[in-house]
């Protein structure tokens, strides 16, 4: 018969395996891609002897990664809800941009240095088979869903097909000047802005500025 003692350090020593195992393929799929690093290569990286580890306790390495996004993402919704609340009722396209800007930046900016979020997320969001992923988390998302309206309803004169196109831009900036300065910071690379704040600044400028641009016909 099992304690609730023997229960309890159980259900710990699985809790910590499954941390150390989410954050050795974060760092591995970050510096070497998805495709690149297999299930057993993440299992040895996080010590385990079980080559099998990852397919015990996630399942498929796009569960793993669903895993990884679905972490990070908890504490990026939190942000992003508060950013949301603070700008409802603002028709300022820039308070509605910094919704979808800062809860990332920021959230990296936390992770310290070196981290591998950002450029985890720029791999997956490269991937034909793993950016659904992305997709599927941002649809589940209601804060997003409410950044994303507020800015819709700052352009009403802006054609579908152009709202789509410049989500994609945006999305595109985002996570890949995210993943660039990340990059630099582990390696000890200058970047062009001194702080995180200054980065989360000048991309809200920068993206404001790509839903402002004029369509042309």
């Amino acid at each position: 018969m099992v304690t609730v003692t023997g229960a309890t350090a159980r259900s710990a020593r699985i809790s910590a395996t499954r941390e150390l195992l989410l954050s050795a393929a974060e760092r591995l799929f970050a510096e070497h891609g998805v495709v690149a690093v297999s299930n057993r290569q993440v299992s040895e990286a996080a010590g385990q002897g079980n080559n099998a580890a990852v397919g015990y306790h996630f399942g498929s390495k796009a569960d793993l990664i669903r895993a990884i996004v679905h972490k990070h993402n908890e504490r990026i919704e939190q942000m992003r809800a508060e950013k949301v609340e603070q700008a409802t009722g603002s028709t300022d396209v820039r308070d509605w941009v910094s919704c979808l800007v800062d809860p990332f930046v920021h959230h990296v900016a936390g992770l310290g240095v070196p981290s591998w979020f950002g450029r985890f997320y720029a791999q997956i969001g490269t991937d034909p088979v793993y950016r659904e992923i992305m997709t599927d988390e941002s649809l589940h998302s209601p804060a997003l869903v409410g950044a994303v309206d507020g800015l819709n309803s700052c352009l009403p004169g802006l054609p579908l097909e152009v709202r789509l196109e410049r989500g994609d831009m945006t999305r595109h900036l985002v996570v890949l000047v995210v993943a660039e300065r990340e990059r630099s910071l582990a390696v000890g690379s200058p970047t062009p802005r001194a702080t995180w704040q200054q980065t989360a600044t000048g991309l809200s400028d920068a993206i404001a500025g790509l839903w402002l641009a004029p369509v042309s016909r």
